[in-house]
């Protein structure tokens, strides 16, 4: 496995020294970049967000933002100043990387106006761990949340404020895939009736898939569908192959891409491409074996988040291209992918724009990125006129 680093990324600047400068600094501010393949358009759409989590587009324009302390918002490109708070959410434990987590849109949302979300869920005063809901979305002038059902809540609730992990995918068949990270006790990702650090699968109304690994719980929780990751906060599903991608965050050093397969180990903490914060050894090292190993990491972490494919409708030089969110290292990871392997890294808008949590394909053909700061805003980029 090898490691890979940045390549250099190009901007188109204007007049001026500072590339700060040639970014957008209010909305609908937009800049013209040159990247490795294509001049694109980076359009800063909304600011003044309080640490946004995750984005999804509604199919009138309008986007759902989700802010960690507990609020999902409701913006209008129309009147991109003000924000609607959406009612109707459960009780939500913001605490340490905790709160409002991943929102998606069902693939049935023009019928149904389902979404899915993730939070921190308390149970008990102090334990708190990862829980996923639906709703029904009510865009009335006062928006709120119907019909609302917690699907799953993890066991084993923990007072830590570390690892949710959290992101959702929708698979083809329409089950629900969504990550737990290890709740920052490194040994719970290797026990197979341990929900931390895993991949869960569930039907929409909650139950089991009858294929899951094991569905009767014999060898493992029924929800698994893999184990082995430590906190994976990106996933994502590869548009031609409909297969899961999930993207970890590692510890010092070791981030991963893993292809998650059905009742696989991905092998955390027992194998890592990364040193404890200590520089201490993880484990046994890079690789044992049953474990399996990623297509992909990161040696220094540049610690991802949010993922997905660019499906090239107003960018074709970057179909099938993965694009990942950097918090540390606060740039947009451009990933050239052929046969389920990385071949070319490029980086964008580096130290520029702040740690980027989210990146979402949105159905207008443009890539969402939205930065998870204190003073959050929401990018799109576009093919360049």
């Amino acid at each position: 496995m090898r490691k890979f680093y940045a390549l250099a990324s190009l901007w188109l600047l204007p007049t001026v020294t500072n590339l700060a400068s040639s970014l957008p600094t209010s909305a609908n501010e937009s800049r013209l970049i040159k990247t490795d393949l294509v001049t694109v358009t980076l359009e800063k759409m909304y600011s003044g967000l309080d640490t946004p989590w995750a984005i999804a587009l509604l199919p009138d324009n309008r986007l759902l933002v989700t802010q960690r302390d507990g609020e999902l918002v409701l913006l209008d490109p129309n009147n991109p100043l003000e924000k609607k708070r959406i009612t109707g959410l459960p009780e939500i434990t913001a605490k340490g990387q905790g709160g409002l987590l991943d929102v998606v849109l069902d693939t049935d949302f023009t019928t149904n106006k389902t979404i899915y979300f993730t939070f921190s869920h308390a149970e008990a005063p102090g334990k708190v761990g990862t829980a996923i809901a639906k709703a029904n979305l009510n865009l009335t002038s006062e928006p709120k949340l119907e019909n609302l059902k917690i699907l799953y809540s993890m066991s084993m609730k923990d007072n830590s404020g570390r690892h949710f992990g959290s992101r959702i995918v929708q698979a083809k068949d329409g089950t629900l895939f969504f990550t737990i990270g290890d709740r920052g006790t490194q040994p719970r990702a290797q026990d197979p009736f341990d929900p931390a650090g895993s991949v869960i699968r569930i039907n929409t109304d909650g139950t089991i898939p009858a294929d899951n690994p094991d569905p009767q719980g014999k060898n493992m929780l029924p929800e698994i569908w893999s184990i082995g990751h430590r906190n994976a906060q990106g996933a994502t599903l590869n548009p031609v192959t409909h297969e899961l991608w999930t993207i970890s965050h590692g510890a010092k050093g070791g981030d991963e891409i893993n292809i998650p397969q059905s009742g696989k180990n991905y092998g955390w903490p027992t194998i890592s491409y990364g040193r404890n914060y200590s520089g201490s050894k993880i484990g046994v090292g890079q690789k044992a074996p049953g474990l399996e190993q990623p297509i992909y990491y990161w040696d220094p972490s540049i610690a991802p988040s949010g993922a997905d494919f660019h499906k090239g409708k107003t960018i074709p030089e970057w179909t099938g291209n993965l694009f990942v969110g950097a918090l540390k290292d606060q740039s947009l990871i451009r990933l050239t992918i052929k046969d389920n392997t990385v071949i070319e890294e490029e980086r964008l808008f580096e130290n520029e724009l702040g740690r980027i949590r989210d990146v979402r394909y949105m159905h207008d053909g443009a890539l969402w990125i939205a930065t998870n700061d204190g003073d959050g805003s929401i990018y799109r980029i576009l093919s360049a006129p």
